[in-house]
């Protein structure tokens, strides 16, 4: 019976994979949406698709733009873009009067979280968690679409201090290394509001900017020169004004755009279903380990998922113990129980080996290492969804949809022709003004 299954699952995600929708934005359905971006943060991509969902304000009711980084960015970056926005918008009226003004989304502006949650999962209401509630409260009967593309601490407390949003939300997460980054917060949502409708795209996300129709134009290192460049402020800054790193970044990334092309074209509440923003399933368990031992390479977890180290601190601690897990580029500050022991929680967006060092002030700890191995699910998964996590969508685990070892990848790039040839066109709206009068739409 679960081959059969299995058999099912796989010819109706092949049937559905040709099939295209005559839902979304771009047919004409209005979607609420917020963007919780750390643009300015932790990658240069936020600020390609900044540009992309702005050039698609005329066909989205943007509600708030938050800047939600876990160090550097703030709102000024979003505003930023706005500045070189405000320049292009007499073409873009030319095209549509639902382009709002430059003044109106510096209004929906807010400042969000700019520190990881603590082990509680939340901290502090802040400018950008609130405008979240406001925004939901609002007598509207459409559904609120929340975009995270970087921290989900804003969200995390939103959920924490008005509960009641929880219907109204559509929360579509670029997880993988995000979540890597929000460990508590992501586990906070997980385990108190499982009820949440959410896609957690940890991998489907990089279809984007993997696989799909590479040539010519459509090159990840050719699209800004042959389609940007020259295409009013948005454009030209897309193609040579993005500085990162001490370096001009031109290669076309815009890993979180999936969030907004979802909404573009295909059916939002049906998550199954194909569309420019990829397909995914119900989700199962979340993946979570817990070990009150220092791990071994023999420890094992599905990647993605969240490790929990309960560590005793042990006779001859200090007054005021103090510990940090070292893994990576990541130093964790653990967090102390109250029963003793000091807790970490890691969430590994890489399958391999990885290794990680305790610092601390309490002698038995400092300096101790340990191991752990993380793995790709198999595809056997996907059969048996959470019942507790009724509206929890993530990656298709199937080899048939993934590019290499990107699950759920090829259901986003096998679109790649249609979603770069209309955001060229899109383009192209900032340099050349329309023909005739302006369109209401």
């Amino acid at each position: 019976m679960r081959i059969r299954n299995l058999v099912t699952l796989l010819l109706l995600g092949s049937f559905l994979a040709r099939v295209s929708g005559d839902h979304g934005a771009l047919a004409g359905d209005r979607h609420r949406v917020i963007v919780s971006t750390d643009i300015g943060g932790t990658d240069f991509d936020d600020y390609q698709s900044l540009v992309h969902v702005l050039l698609y304000a005329d066909v989205l009711d943007l509600e708030g733009l938050i800047s939600s980084p876990h160090g550097a960015g703030r709102a000024k970056d979003i505003l930023d873009v706005i500045d070189l926005y405000e320049r292009d918008h007499p073409n873009l009226r030319t095209y549509s009067a639902r382009y709002p003004t430059a003044d109106a989304l510096r209004a929906i502006t807010k400042q969000g979280e700019t520190e990881i949650a603590p082990y509680a999962g939340v901290r502090r209401a802040t400018e950008g968690s609130e405008w979240i509630v406001e925004c939901a409260r609002r007598d509207d009967p459409r559904p609120l679409h929340v975009l995270i593309w970087g921290s989900i601490e804003d969200l995390a407390q939103a959920l924490h201090d008005a509960p009641d949003i929880l219907p109204r939300l559509r929360v579509h997460f670029i997880g993988g290394p995000n979540k890597k980054w929000s460990p508590d917060a992501y586990h906070y949502i997980a385990k108190n509001h499982p009820t949440l409708w959410m896609i957690e795209s940890n991998s489907t996300y990089r279809g984007y900017f993997v696989g799909g129709n590479q040539e010519g134009g459509l090159h990840e290192g050719a699209f800004a020169e042959t389609h940007a460049d020259g295409r009013g402020a948005l454009g030209t800054f897309f193609a040579r004004g993005i500085d990162w790193g001490g370096a001009i970044r031109t290669s076309l990334k815009m890993g979180d755009t999936p969030t907004v092309s979802w909404l573009l074209r295909g059916n939002p509440e049906l998550p199954y279903q194909p569309g420019w923003g990829g397909r995914f399933v119900r989700a199962w368990d979340r993946p979570y380990a817990r070990f009150e031992r220092l791990t071994t390479k023999d420890d094992r977890m599905e990647i993605f998922g969240i490790l929990e180290l309960v560590l005793p601190l042990g006779p001859g601690a200090p007054a005021a113990p103090e510990a940090r897990m070292v893994i990576e580029n990541q130093s964790l500050v653990g967090h102390l129980d109250g029963a003793g022991n000091v807790r970490f929680r890691f969430c590994a967006k890489d399958s391999k080996l990885y290794r990680y060092t305790i610092r601390s002030n309490v002698p038995v700890l400092d300096g101790r290492s340990g191991e752990l191995t993380t793995f790709l699910p198999s595809m056997d998964v996907a059969l048996s969804p959470d019942p507790s996590l009724p509206d929890w969508w993530t990656d298709d685990p199937s080899p048939a949809v993934a590019e290499g070892a990107h699950h759920g990848a090829q259901t986003v790039s096998q679109w790649r022709e249609q979603f770069l040839g209309d955001f060229a066109a899109r383009l192209e709206r900032c340099r050349t003004p329309a023909d005739g009068p302006v369109r209401p739409r």
